[in-house]
């Protein structure tokens, strides 16, 4: 059983990108390669029970297990050491890529108080789109009673689009909501 996006990418998306951008072959069209969503959680170095709680939060958000990420460097200043735990990241491929952008773009981000569209001058240059969220609470699976704090996430949707405009083409036709 596929997702309804990947579906919509098959029938509508790659038709209109290759008609827009004249491509030669199908498998030129812009395609997913892989979102990726990342939790920082500055207090775990002295609240190791916040790392768990993103942790639960991130698998229950992205249906699969976190991996916790640990500080490259020392950093003085934020009584940091090299190798503690400061997060948790989730690389979604496949079906659960595409249901979980399905659920962000329909369900979550028309949540967001005061939602106009996201920006589309977060591009890096490479065709990836950067997304920050500023509370987890506008997902569904989250319930409010049961948040000890507030965190925001990053989502990275990598597309193997060789531009920003066919990046950004590719992700309005994929249903994203870009501010006009």
């Amino acid at each position: 059983m596929t997702s309804r996006l990947k579906e919509k990418y098959q029938n509508e998306v790659v038709p209109a990108l290759m008609e827009r951008f004249q491509y030669s072959s199908v498998m030129e069209a812009p395609k997913l390669e892989k979102i990726v969503v990342n939790m920082g959680v500055g207090e775990a170095k002295d609240n190791p029970k916040a790392l768990e709680n993103a942790v639960k939060e991130l698998e229950l958000i992205t249906g699969q297990r976190p991996v916790v990420t640990k500080a490259k460097k020392s950093i003085a200043n934020f009584k940091l050491r090299a190798g503690m735990n400061v997060g948790a990241k989730v690389t979604l491929r496949g079906e659960k890529m595409y249901d979980f952008l399905d659920k962000l773009m329909n369900i979550s981000l028309p949540r967001v108080r005061d939602f106009r569209g996201v920006s589309s001058s977060s591009f890096d240059g490479r065709g990836n789109y950067a997304l920050g969220v500023r509370e987890q609470l506008i997902f569904p699976e989250i319930e409010y009673d049961m948040v000890d704090s507030i965190r925001g996430l990053d989502i990275v949707i990598v597309t193997s689009a060789n531009t920003d405009e066919e990046a950004k083409v590719f992700l309005e036709l994929m249903g994203m909501p870009f501010r006009k």
